[in-house]
């Protein structure tokens, strides 16, 4: 078998944290978010990490990870105009030979080592997959006016998370076509999904959230000191 390796997007601007450092630098237990996520992959294993982050703040990330990137693979490779962009960039630092891409956000601190072993496992049998949770709220689609047009079947609903698990040559095409035809999406799975693959959801943990506003770095050190993370 071709090695693992995991691509982690921090390249988001944080905007709607409202911190002046990037989100994944700020301090959650002593560590940068990032480091949490960074750690939990190591854990798996991985061979090693592919790290995306905006341009200029290379050297930001390369200091409060310093330890982490001499002990361990981790290279730092500059982001895109978009998650799409960033990825691909990441793909494109990937060493050959690679059989696996873990795909994970870096705003998500919490995610358990277990669970990306079992989302690895699954991508090894369908080429791809992906953490989520089955949605607990009702959710509606609203039309003109913010008037309800239709109630979606809430059996049928997940929400997704990432770490997101792929073949590394099918990540790559999907890439290509989403770049070709001019597709954006939200996340990596939507891409292949473009392509007919079957995308396989695999039970996640409703504690791996992802750090976007204030009130979910004060979840996270809330999670993170009750041990329920």
């Amino acid at each position: 078998m071709g090695s693992i390796y995991a691509l982690v997007p921090a390249a988001g601007r944080s905007t709607r944290m409202g911190a002046p450092v990037n989100k994944q630098l700020l301090d959650l237990a002593g560590r940068p978010v990032v480091e949490h996520a960074l750690r939990a992959l190591l854990e798996v294993p991985v061979d090693g990490i592919v790290l995306v982050v905006a341009a200029g703040e290379e050297e930001n990330f390369a200091r409060k990870l310093d330890t982490l990137i001499r002990e361990w693979k981790v290279i730092i490779v500059r982001g895109g105009a978009t998650r799409r962009d960033s990825v691909g960039q990441g793909l494109l630092a990937l060493p050959a030979g690679v059989e696996l891409v873990v795909v994970h956000d870096g705003a998500r601190p919490l995610v358990k080592p277990e669970n990306i072993r079992e989302a690895v496992r699954e991508a090894r049998r369908w080429g791809a997959s992906t953490l989520a949770v089955p949605v607990k709220d009702t959710v509606k689609v609203a039309g003109t006016g913010n008037l309800v047009r239709e109630t979606l079947p809430r059996e049928t609903l997940w929400q997704v998370q990432t770490p997101q698990v792929f073949d590394c040559a099918l990540l790559k095409e999907a890439h290509r076509a989403a770049v070709r035809d001019g597709y954006v999406g939200t996340d990596d799975a939507s891409l292949v999904e473009r392509l007919g693959h079957p995308v396989k959801l695999v039970p996640g943990d409703y504690t791996n959230i992802k750090i976007t506003t204030p009130e979910d770095l004060i979840l996270a050190k809330t999670l993170l000191g009750s041990g329920l993370e």
